[in-house]
């Protein structure tokens, strides 16, 4: 069974290298990649401080978020990608929380996602999808939508999670469960499990890591079967408490600025440390405040104290080189706390990046320039943590400059 698989990682952990209880990690390692990265910096001031840092003793540190875990080459909201991501020194992991048919909490990036995160298209759930594997023809890419949603607790404990990917010229089920980007990897499949959001807390915990879960966007019509949106805000908050975990070992997390003010005046405890996630939209310029959405000074207004913008926001191009948006100038000016997401999303860099370097395409040249976009968010904009796909650079970097 699923659940006594969970129980035996539970059981295990201590043998990881990890402590009991609440206790520090004890088994943090950054692995190869954080000085991979720092050789490619061209010479000067950030490279020569990271270099010196190649002999610390890693340690934990909540600078360092991990999205989603290790996300880079383990299979999200797993067992193994939080454990991964803690062994990177993650002081804080991120479950991504959306229900099942039953209104149980899991972790998911998407209520709609397994058809590119699990087995479901070739396992005996594949008719309960929403739509189910339509094949590739001329055109047109193959596509299947399939939800938590639609499965019971015990349905999705059955699924086997994988790297989130999808073979949009795959004329089959099986061919559809490729597609795994060339940067990541299909090694660390084997022994990761799906969790519940409760088990996340329990696993999360027992690794002396702290928490910081993503209310998600339901993909069915809200209230579902009597099941609201303010009994699922509640539901998730319910779980830290039952768990016994303090209020500021939280950070509640939403786009949808109304769970962020409903934990801000129903949970006042938790919504101290609520955040407020935004990102890049159509029209936004990191410079003009004109095409800026949000109001900052009517946010703290409102209670709001964390404000979590995606990186290309915090960015922006001076005259060649990376450096403090006036958006993320602005929005410390007023009060507001800033986490940066997501480092290490894009994949190699030397295309520019991509979707979270759009602000600084012209700028970008290789991979190194996640350390120069690090360094930017750190020193200039200071930014509270940094959610990533590879703890570990983050964790390297907030350990040589002492955050």
């Amino acid at each position: 069974m699923r659940i006594t698989l969970i129980a035996a990682t539970l059981a295990t952990l201590p043998a990881m290298g990890f402590a009991d209880g609440h206790s520090q990690m004890t088994a943090v390692s950054y692995g190869a990649r954080p000085a991979y990265l720092v050789d490619k910096l061209p010479e000067g001031a950030l490279k020569d401080k990271l270099a010196s840092c190649m002999g610390q003793t890693p340690s934990a540190t909540p600078f360092s978020i991990a999205h989603r875990g290790a996300a880079l080459m383990f299979p999200e909201h797993t067992d193994s990608s939080y454990i991964a991501g803690a062994r990177q020194g993650a002081g804080i992991v991120e479950c991504d929380v959306t229900f099942t048919k039953d209104h149980e909490l899991v972790c998911r990036h998407a209520q709609n996602d397994l058809h590119t995160t699990t087995d479901i298209l070739v396992s005996d759930l594949a008719d309960t999808c929403a739509t189910g594997f339509t094949p590739a023809s001329g055109d047109t890419k193959a596509s299947a939508e399939c939800r938590t949603s639609e499965l019971t607790l015990e349905q999705f404990r059955t699924l086997t999670p994988k790297m989130d990917s999808a073979d949009a010229t795959a004329t089959t089920a099986e061919a559809y469960q490729g597609g795994v980007a060339g940067f990541r990897t299909a090694l660390y499949n084997d022994k990761a499990r799906v969790m519940t959001h409760a088990e996340s807390i329990q696993l999360i915990k027992s690794m002396g890591a702290k928490f910081t879960p993503e209310l998600k966007s339901p993909s069915v019509e809200m209230p579902h079967e009597g099941f609201s949106q303010a009994d699922y805000a509640q539901k998730m908050i319910d779980e830290y408490k039952a768990a016994g975990i303090p209020a500021s070992d939280v950070w509640a997390q939403s786009f949808n600025l109304d769970d962020v003010l409903y934990w801000v005046n129903n949970e006042p405890e938790f919504g101290k440390q609520a955040v407020y996630l935004v990102e890049w939209s159509e029209g936004f310029d990191e410079q003009d405040k004109a095409t800026w959405t949000q109001d900052f000074a009517a946010l703290k207004e409102q209670g709001v104290q964390y404000l979590a913008p995606s990186l290309n926001m915090l960015l922006t191009d001076d005259n060649g080189a990376m450096a403090a948006s006036a958006y993320a100038l602005a929005a410390k000016d007023a009060g507001l706390k800033l986490i940066a997401w997501t480092l290490e999303r894009s994949g190699p860099l030397a295309s520019g990046g991509g979707w979270y370097f759009q602000s600084v395409g012209d700028v970008v040249r290789d991979d190194s320039d996640y350390l120069v976009a690090l360094d930017v968010i750190a020193q200039d904009v200071g930014v509270e943590g940094v959610f990533s796909d590879w703890p570990a650079t983050v964790t390297y970097y907030a350990n040589c400059m002492g955050l």
